[in-house]
């Protein structure tokens, strides 16, 4: 077939056109599935269970993008406000909250609702349970209880303004039993039976802390004893629940008082034991009980450790944090703590420095965690593997490096050395000679630093909000790719949503408040982790939600047994020729595999690495859902 120059040209024409479109499928993604709320959209929150919750003017909806329809639609109570939503942390629980708390029957109604956000079940309503008054409602685990006090208008007259408890449990959505805190139609002087904290359920009994003191009822509702102990916050029990501590938090604040009674109610200490501060972190030891206490205005935390028979300090000389406790750890030879300010210690339980000295360390301790080689710490200004045992530097000498918003670490375990990037400068350490050598430095642009590294396929991957970058093992760029941030208030709005959900294990190994309603058997987080095992930490957290029998806890540790959908992509937000959009970028090559493109300046959004999905709030009331995989 003979070509002329008109028939070339029709040619390049068709190339062009069929490119323009190609070009433009790329771009103009279309949403996996769009859910119009009907209200204005107001927050939208990422659940460790992988539902997004939407809070609208309307009230709260979760979708799932596999899922046409919501979830669950709750607007029971109608709008909101942020602190009325408690996501309860490691479970698939909201509890919903309306109207102020009050110690007195009548004066302000109170309204409470708990939302299984995985199957989308409503588990409990006050309003359906005719509960007048909520004091207290407390999700209780891994028993997978819910506690609620305060006044249910059913019964007779006397029955209806009279404190009450009562238990359900969450797999059958059945109330179990419940039992009045005073006996309705007493006659004498009125007494104050409000709950000040959260109840403590054991295995035999429950414990009730109240204005009037401890009150201890069977699993039947039956009484067992009282206790003269007013004011308690929250309780812990040693493992075989013979021994209960409650913590008491002083009127001002300042102080939290410690008592300890038996499993019969009698005061097992001569007089309470007061620390300074609010508890932070309280550990039941075969050698006693280790109590870290802030001081949150001055920034100062205190350490002791307590005879659990009297109370009284064990150590004669307290260890002197000088700063906030920001690393505590319980190890079969003492206590291993970090300081915020900057210092590493380890306190035998007889009260002996374990370390030859103290450890001087730079300010904010990002990581501490064990290696083979020892205690690996990494700070904003410093580096370096001590010896457990005597604090002895296994490295020559500290890595020290410019003061850095961010640092970021791997182990390369082909080349059995440690890989920190700080201010630009990408650091190995030998492991077996600790020899330091600078393996490259990368500029990012936007004056950014690298905040997550990673080895991929023998690759060192390097990345931040806005830039990536690939070397090889020896430090040679492979590739380096830059994406201009929309702007900087939209970057800052969005920060949150780029943030890898994959270390959600992670976070949910220190969520909850140390010892807090939970035997000391239960989610510890006062174990040091070893660095870099983000599986461990993953596989631990699906193991604990596989231990709660239920349908949504096995939803939950499924999704942490599975490998993240996304692990070899970066999801950036930049400017793109058609507007402001998200790009997918493949880590190992650098080229981008989709384009999304947003049409807003200040896009709201969130991630689920998990599943591989985007939301993006379209408008107002729409939030499209995007297929990244």
């Amino acid at each position: 077939m003979k070509l002329n120059y008109f028939n070339l040209k029709n040619i390049l024409i068709l190339v062009l056109l069929f490119s323009t479109i190609s070009i433009v499928a790329q771009k103009s993604e279309t949403p996996h599935t769009t859910y119009d709320l009907g209200a204005k959209i107001n927050e939208m929150t990422l659940t460790v269970g992988g539902v997004l919750v939407v809070a609208t003017n309307d009230g709260l909806t979760g979708i799932r993008p596999t899922q046409n329809e919501p979830v669950f639609v709750f607007n029971t109570f109608g709008q909101l406000k942020p602190e009325e939503t408690e996501f309860i942390p490691g479970s698939p629980y909201i509890i919903v909250s309306q109207g102020a708390n009050s110690k007195f029957a009548g004066i302000t109604k109170t309204k409470r609702a708990v939302i299984d956000y995985i199957n989308g079940d409503v588990i409990f309503n006050s309003e359906n349970d005719n509960w007048n008054q909520i004091y207290t409602c407390n999700i209780v685990l891994p028993q997978n209880k819910l506690i609620v006090s305060g006044i249910q208008k059913e019964g007779d007259k006397f029955e209806k303004i009279t404190p009450k408890v009562a238990i359900y449990d969450l797999n059958s959505r059945k109330l179990d039993y419940s039992f009045f805190l005073d006996k309705p139609g007493r006659v004498g002087i009125a007494r104050d039976f409000s709950v000040t904290g959260m109840p403590l359920l054991l295995k035999n009994f429950i414990i009730i802390p109240t204005a009037q003191g401890l009150i201890a009822k069977s699993h039947k509702g039956d009484d067992l004893w009282e206790c003269k102990i007013k004011g308690v916050n929250w309780m812990v029990a040693d493992e075989s629940e013979q021994e209960i501590y409650g913590f008491e938090t002083t009127t001002n604040g300042k102080n939290t008082r410690i008592h300890k009674i038996s499993k019969d109610g009698a005061e097992l200490w001569k007089d309470d034991r007061k620390v300074q501060g609010n508890v932070s972190n309280f550990q039941i030891l075969p050698q006693g009980l280790a109590v870290v206490s802030d001081k949150v205005a001055a920034e100062e935390s205190e350490i002791a450790f307590l005879s659990a028979n009297s109370g009284e300090d064990l150590w004669e000389k307290a260890p002197k944090t000088k700063g906030f406790v920001q690393h505590f750890y319980v190890q079969d030879d003492g206590i291993l703590f970090g300081i915020q300010q900057g210092g590493i210690n380890k306190i035998s339980f007889d009260g002996n420095t374990l370390f030859k000295k103290p450890l001087k360390t730079g300010e904010n301790i990002m990581t501490m965690a064990e290696t083979p080689q020892g205690l690996i710490y990494i700070t904003s200004e410093d580096a370096n593997i001590v010896n457990l045992k005597t604090g002895d530097q296994v490295w020559k000498k500290p890595l020290k490096y410019k003061n850095s918003a961010a640092v970021a670490s791997t182990y390369d375990s082909a080349k059995n050395r440690y890989l920190i990037a700080a201010d630009g400068t990408i650091f190995a350490i030998d492991a077996n000679t600790s020899d330091i050598n600078e393996l490259a430095n990368v500029k990012f642009d936007e004056k950014e630093v690298a905040n997550t590294m990673e080895m991929k396929n023998g690759n060192i991957f390097l990345s931040s909000s806005q830039n990536m970058a690939l070397l090889g093992v020896d430090g040679k760029q492979l590739y380096q790719e830059y994406f201009k941030s929309p702007s900087q208030s939209g970057f800052i709005k969005v920060l949150a949503g780029v943030v890898a959900v994959a270390s959600t294990g992670l976070a949910m190994a220190h969520a909850a408040k140390a010892g807090m309603n939970r035997t000391n058997s239960y989610g510890s987080s006062n174990d040091l982790s070893n660095y870099n095992d983000y599986g461990k930490e993953n596989k631990r957290a699906a193991d604990m939600f596989a231990a709660i029998r239920s349908t949504s806890f096995d939803v939950m540790s499924k999704r942490f047994k599975a490998t993240s959908a996304t692990e070899n992509s970066q999801f950036i937000l930049t400017k793109l020729d058609d507007g402001v959009g998200l790009v997918k970028v493949d880590k190992n090559t650098g080229k981008v595999a989709k384009e999304i493109i947003l049409n807003d300046k200040k896009p709201e959004y969130q991630i689920d690495e998990f599943e591989g999905f985007l939301y993006y709030k379209a408008d107002n009331s729409t939030i499209n859902a995007y297929n990244l995989k």
